[in-house]
């Protein structure tokens, strides 16, 4: 779903950032219903929110579950776990959530940091379509 969009190249056309392919996607994607003025938000957390530190591709991930999975508050949600599961699967599965880890180990100077956005996508796919039956 959201990893086969951006893996045809969404965002690419508008310069978009992680976090901004992500947020951008999943509104497409998900059909969260988000207007362009709310998806701005995303904006500053690309490049680990501008000093790598945690990756945008992820925060905007946490953004599409909490869209997604609080109706009103997270503490009568299960956003905690969920943010704990997706964030889990990521580091086990690229050994860090840190954007300067990251880029060091993923990022080069053709596909830039496709192969992280594209494993945050492909989590964040598993996890809704699991909550989503």
């Amino acid at each position: 779903m959201l990893k086969k969009l951006i893996l045809k190249g969404y965002g690419q056309e508008q310069n978009y950032n992680c976090a901004e392919k992500i947020l951008y996607g999943a509104n497409e994607i998900y059909n969260l219903g988000l207007g362009k003025e709310t998806m701005k938000l995303a904006a500053g957390f690309g490049g680990g929110m501008g000093i790598e530190s945690t990756c945008g591709a992820l925060t905007a991930s946490v953004m599409v579950l909490s869209k997604l999975f609080v109706e009103n508050t997270a503490h009568e949600s299960e956003i905690k776990e969920l943010t704990s599961e997706f964030l889990n699967k990521f580091e086990k599965s690229m050994g860090t959530i840190d954007c300067s880890s990251l880029k060091v180990k993923y990022r080069d100077e053709v596909k830039g940091c496709s192969d992280i956005i594209f494993k945050a996508a492909d989590i964040l796919d598993e996890i809704v379509e699991e909550r989503m039956k």
